[in-house]
């Protein structure tokens, strides 16, 4: 076992110094493109809940959010993974990522439980989970893929609802890790500022983040299962607050990469949302320039709230793989080389 761990050792000291690179390179970069995927869609609708569905509340924000950055980054390419009501595979979410160099990717999901009582919001960068309750999340979300044609060839055999198999996870999206979580902290301090309950940043193994080549984070808005965030979701003016936040968090890390200061919005240079039985009418107003914030170099990760129903110390969900995992996890490593991975860890027996 002494060679195994040398083995792992050479390649996390190059898991190192590949990130440091790739970090100086992005800020070097800035932000030109981005890519911004509205969770669900088609004959997928996410987390039904209250007369909600989750892809139509994605959408919504997505699309706001798009708008938001054409109008005051001009220079910025905006790439919507779907812009209607479409199914659109996860592996063809990264793609379309990929494919269009994006320097930044968000993907817009709502939750759901099974209890009524959780609430509020929280961002995930792609991660080994360290938790059940993490677990959870990203095997709802990831379950999706059960939709799609051919699904066992195009994840090599993944299997959602295996704890195990999120192992192998860990072996990408390192290189990103540092900038996906000071994006993820923004999203969350700029959550509080629209009086949303704060539940931290978190890692937890997405498929959607799993081939994205840029800094990618999944932020979930809301718990449509609770009765007073589906309230709050429903309303279209408060998709606008969300799709605001976001856009604030965008503007702190384009600034904070560029080395500069843009201006934030603020809810009234947003439309203005007039929502009866029957209509919705929106009025624009003009963004004052002197909307500055002068605070985004102090940066830090927000800590989860504890909830009740979470007093539980997180378990660790590592289990010993089995030789059938071992074969999915080695054929992963292999086709990552392929795909200009610029690293391997061996798996030992």
């Amino acid at each position: 076992m002494r060679w195994y761990k040398h083995i792992v050792l050479v390649g996390l000291l190059i898991l190192y110094g590949f990130n440091n690179e790739l970090v100086a390179q992005v800020k070097s970069v800035g932000v030109k493109t981005i890519v911004i995927d509205a969770g669900h869609g088609g004959k997928d609708p996410g987390a039904v809940g209250n007369n909600l569905k989750e892809k139509d509340i994605t959408l919504s924000i997505a699309l706001k959010l798009g708008e938001l950055i054409k109008k005051h980054f001009p220079d910025v390419k905006v790439v919507y993974t779907r812009s209607t009501d479409e199914f659109i595979e996860l592996f063809r979410r990264a793609k379309i990522a990929n494919n269009a160099k994006a320097d930044l990717f968000i993907s817009i999901h709502v939750n759901s439980n099974k209890k009524p009582d959780p609430s509020g919001a929280e961002t995930y960068v792609m991660g080994l989970s360290k938790s059940n309750g993490n677990l959870d999340v990203a095997m709802t979300e990831n379950a999706v893929i059960l939709k799609e044609d051919d699904y066992k060839n195009q994840y090599e055999g993944f299997d959602p609802h295996s704890p195990e198999a999120y192992i192998i996870f860990s072996l990408y999206q390192n290189a990103n890790l540092d900038l996906g979580l000071t994006f993820s902290s923004m999203i969350q301090e700029e959550y509080r500022k629209i009086n949303r309950e704060d539940r931290g940043v978190k890692q937890a193994g997405f498929l959607v983040l799993w081939k994205t080549a840029m800094p990618s984070v999944l932020t979930e808005v809301g718990f449509i299962s609770n009765p007073e965030d589906a309230k709050y979701l429903a309303k279209e003016k408060n998709h606008w607050l969300i799709a605001k936040s976001l856009f604030n968090s965008f503007s702190k890390y384009k600034g904070q990469l560029e080395g500069k200061i843009y201006h934030l919005l603020s809810s009234n240079d947003l439309p203005k949302i007039v929502e009866n039985e029957d209509t919705t009418k929106e009025v624009h107003k003009n963004i004052p320039k002197d909307t500055i914030d002068k605070s985004i170099n102090t940066i830090a990760i927000n800590k989860p709230k504890q909830e009740q129903e979470q007093k539980q110390k997180d378990t660790t969900v590592i289990n010993d793989a089995t030789n059938d995992f071992q074969k999915i996890a080695e054929k992963l490593v292999n086709k990552a080389v392929q795909d200009t991975i610029l690293f391997w860890v061996q798996i030992a027996s």
